[in-house]
């Protein structure tokens, strides 16, 4: 059995839903696992992980518009020390998680076609965000 493990910085991006599926390719070399799974896992609870539509920017505007609505302005939220984004920050982070586990087949993960690793980004003014990736297989 192979581990690989990485510790990465995103940049920081404004408020939204936003592929990084080269960034994560980038930072880890996968190749030598022939099958396997990579652990994705964000170090943050005002961002979150999902897999979307790597294509269509719409979607990500539409997930973006959903989450929005769900989440923001809520008249009942006590936890606003760091804003009024601070607690739908924390609620988008908590229904959409913080972290991924993706199939690794011959040193490739294995998504489908129009299959995206994207970052919610649920801060107005966010900072860096770390990810940890652990990759294991044979």
């Amino acid at each position: 059995m192979k581990f690989i493990q990485t510790e990465i910085k995103l940049r920081s991006r404004p408020r939204g839903f936003h592929i990084i599926t080269d960034e994560i390719l980038e930072s880890i070399e996968l190749s030598s696992i022939k099958i396997g799974m990579l652990n994705i896992f964000l170090k943050h609870t005002s961002a979150s992980l999902s897999i979307t539509e790597n294509y269509e920017k719409e979607v990500r505007d539409d997930m973006e518009n959903l989450m929005n609505e769900l989440c923001d302005g809520k008249n009942y939220y006590t936890h606003t020390y760091e804003g009024d984004d601070d607690m739908p920050a924390h609620a988008k982070s908590s229904l959409l998680g913080a972290s991924l586990n993706i199939p690794i087949t011959n040193g490739r993960l294995n998504l489908g076609t129009w299959q995206g690793i994207c970052l919610g980004e649920h801060r107005d003014r966010a900072t860096q965000r770390s990810i940890v990736l652990t990759a294991s297989g044979i």
